[in-house]
């Protein structure tokens, strides 16, 4: 390879990691408040922590904000921490494996990954990521110290309306919206014209009707 080539990859790779960092022998990388979700590995305060759930909040006139409560995977502490919208969080990719949800039993949870074995994860484990979590659903299974810890979501499922007051044929997307029951349970506000029945895209990030499915 010549000296050129070499500088041009090494630019390349310097780029590409830029926002990025390797800490405490994990991948990290910057990623604003929004984006955080139910499941996700993040680091705070120089510790790994899960994000139990997310909550996004506008004050009347004041700045919006992100209310998420974190689990502490060292000591298991639990605690509620607020964040501006545009403030940089550390998304810290651990070990990931692909698996399927399966279906739970009470407060187990069950996913397989591609050769057949089980891993079982608890309701205080997933915290709201249960909210999304449908049968045959593909997602990744965070592992530390190898024990599941946490799960990362796509960034929207396909959902069913279960309950919902009856859409009204010539009601068109608006700022109107009406509470909606998915099978997991989530409430979802949905725009009028939605029946039950009907299959819907939820944002996984804020909970949110995106369009339907």
């Amino acid at each position: 390879m010549r000296d050129g080539d070499v500088r041009d990859f090494a630019q390349i790779f310097a780029n590409r990691f830029a926002h990025s960092q390797i800490i405490q022998g994990f991948y990290s990388m910057s990623i604003p408040a929004t984006q955080m979700r139910p499941g996700m590995i993040i680091k705070h305060n120089n510790q790994l922590h899960v994000v139990f759930s997310v909550e996004h909040r506008t004050p009347g006139n004041l700045r919006a904000f992100i209310q998420a409560k974190l689990k502490n995977l060292r000591t298991g502490a639990m605690f509620v921490e607020r964040f501006r919208s545009p403030d940089p969080i550390d998304r810290v990719k651990v070990d990931e494996v692909k698996m399927e949800y399966l279906y739970n039993d009470g407060d187990d949870f069950y996913f397989m990954d591609e050769s057949f074995e089980q891993t079982v994860l608890k309701r205080d484990t997933l915290g709201d990521a249960v909210e999304y979590l449908t049968p045959n659903l593909s997602i990744s299974v965070s592992f530390h110290d190898g024990k599941a810890v946490g799960i990362e979501l796509p960034t929207f499922v396909e959902m069913t309306v279960m309950k919902t007051e009856p859409g009204i044929k010539s009601a068109t997307a608006s700022s109107v919206t009406k509470p909606a029951e998915m099978e997991t349970g989530l409430v979802v506000q949905v725009p009028p014209f939605i029946n039950e029945g009907e299959k819907i895209r939820v944002d996984t990030a804020e909970g949110a009707y995106m369009s339907r499915a």
